[in-house]
């Protein structure tokens, strides 16, 4: 007959004494005072002497009820039992929990002190009318092993490297399209409204990439309207500081000490230094343009991409790929085709805003052609030159999301801007004051016009930063050729006197030049597609390892 339950002011050694075998009275002379029970070796925990409010020893009764058996079997009750310790059994009555019942924590009760009769997953809080029922067991979640294991490298590299290929082929885009406008309007503004400041247009030009950042700050935010100004300006900060570590330190995971010093004055550095390199190729068109023929400007001008090209094997250390050689190659012989195909040669803009060609275009343009070609030639390494420096300097590693490197680069573009604006402007009065370029604002039309140029510009290069920033220098450039066919064609849907007849050797350079960026853009696909999966692979081992 099962014992009658002490009630709760008894002495705690009498309602331990109920206790099945397992757990011994300890005599007063081996034991503390305040602790009474002396646990059998068959328990892997140690008594704790802090006092737990949350459980309370049963009664006799569910003692014999609930007690494993000795023996295998009640050997593996009690090791199940232990994997559910934190759901106890709620049907304990709690007039029954007196204060001598807490004397040990929950967490540390041996495996014999919970329910051994499947209710460990029932609520805590469970009303006491509600049927009870055996919870069906859980599925063993997935380890961090078993999760890395299921990772494909090949798949995740592909859809990274189709992530950044979607997000450059919308701002190459947006890069044909503004550059397409930026030559025409350059063109008509030089040639048809004889407005011609070459450092003066170079410096609206330029100047005009300090919009970049703002624009690109206005787009976000109406992106996150619902997002207070606040947190939203602090975020916004928080990913340039984040990202500016990255490009300084080339790494995805800048160190504690590394993060905890400010990248301004690296950046302001890398902006002086970048920012020279391209005024000094810019200007190198408007000096040359005066000097050589149109076609000469245009043939060697564009031999940009293979500089590129050469400056990336020591600088970015690229890989010697004959697929891209011979692509270069290809575009360039397509250049000159265009160039030298015909004695009208198409029109054709600069990258940092002016244009030449055409048929409204000045005869007798080649005053010192041989000095030209040398201007234009320095230009056009520069310029190759400026496009890796860019990419070395101021891109975040590989590996960076593509969203952040897109607005990392217009802010950077937007820091060239305004180092434009704020020093390089001591050349303007030095000139007027020599007499070299007479500065004088646009009037009237050419106003308009300019102002259409150096937005249009400042789209272009804003774009042309973000795609050297998401793929390379060379395909960038290589892409930029193409803006040579397209305003060809674009020349047949004008009106006179901006119209210009389609020549074959433009539409068969022009091929050319279509033809070298495809095979071009697959070779780099392939490149990055294949550095993305070793870097998968080499993360998914060193996950491995750290287990």
């Amino acid at each position: 007959m099962p014992e009658e339950r002490p009630s709760s002011a008894q002495h705690p050694a009498t309602r331990h004494s109920l206790n099945p075998p397992e757990i011994h009275l300890s005599s007063p002379s081996s034991e503390p005072t305040n602790s009474s029970v002396r646990f059998t070796p068959a328990s892997s925990r140690q008594p704790s002497r802090s006092p737990s409010p949350l459980t309370a020893l049963p009664s006799s009764v569910q003692w014999d009820e609930r007690v494993p058996q000795q023996g295998p079997a009640g050997k593996k009750e009690e090791e199940d039992s232990d994997n559910s310790f934190e759901a106890w059994d709620d049907g304990y009555q709690d007039e029954d929990r007196g204060e001598d019942d807490t004397d040990m924590p929950s967490d540390l009760r041996p495996s014999y002190h919970r329910p051994n009769d499947g209710r460990s997953q029932q609520p805590l809080l469970a009303s006491k009318g509600e049927p009870r029922y055996d919870s069906p067991t859980r599925p063993p979640l997935l380890t961090r092993r078993s999760t890395f294991r299921e990772r494909d490298p090949d798949l995740e590299a592909k859809a990274a490297t189709r992530k950044r290929y979607t997000y450059a082929g919308g701002f190459l885009l947006l890069s044909l399209i503004s550059f397409t406008v930026q030559t025409e309007t350059a063109v008509y503004i030089q040639h048809n409204l004889g407005w011609n400041k070459a450092y003066c247009m170079l410096y609206f030009t330029h100047g005009s990439w300090s919009l970049l950042w703002p624009t690109q700050l206005l787009i976000l935010r109406l992106q996150k309207w619902n997002m207070p100004w606040r947190p939203f300006w602090r975020r916004h900060v928080q990913i340039l500081r984040q990202t500016a570590l990255m490009v300084e330190h080339k790494t995805l995971h800048p160190s504690p000490r590394q993060a905890s010093n400010s990248p301004v004055p690296y950046m302001l550095k890398m902006t002086a230094f970048v920012t020279c390199a391209l005024t000094i190729a810019g200007g190198s068109w408007y000096v040359a343009v005066d000097l050589t023929t149109a076609s000469d400007l245009t043939a060697i001008y564009n031999c940009s991409a293979f500089f590129a090209y050469a400056f990336a094997i020591p600088l970015l250390k690229e890989k010697l790929c004959w697929t891209k050689v011979f692509a270069v190659a290809v575009a360039i012989a397509g250049v000159l085709t265009v160039a030298y195909g015909d004695k009208a040669v198409p029109k054709h803009g600069s990258k940092s805003g002016s244009g030449t060609g055409g048929p409204q275009a000045p005869d007798g343009e080649a005053k010192n052609r041989a000095l030209g070609n040398m201007v234009i030639g320095v230009g056009s390494v520069l310029y190759g030159f400026y496009e890796v420096l860019y990419k070395k300097v101021a891109c975040p590693p590989e590996g960076c999301s593509p969203g952040r490197g897109m607005i990392f680069a217009n802010t950077f573009g937007s820091c060239i801007g305004t180092f434009t604006l704020l020093v390089l402007w001591i050349p303007l009065p030095v000139l007027h004051v020599l007499g070299y370029e007479t500065f004088e604002w646009p009037r009237g039309e050419a106003a308009w016009m300019l102002l259409i140029s150096v937005l249009a510009n400042a789209t272009f290069s804003g774009s042309f930063l973000v795609l050297i920033s998401l793929t390379s220098p060379v395909l960038s450039s290589v892409a930029a050729l193409l803006t040579i066919f397209i305003v060809a064609l674009v020349d047949q849907l004008l009106p006179p006197p901006l119209y210009s007849p389609l020549t074959p050797a433009a539409m068969v350079g022009g091929l050319l030049i279509i033809g070298a960026f495809l095979v071009l853009s697959w070779a780099t696909y392939r490149e990055m597609d294949e550095e993305r999966r070793k870097k998968s692979e080499e993360e998914i081992e060193e996950s491995d390892i750290e287990e």
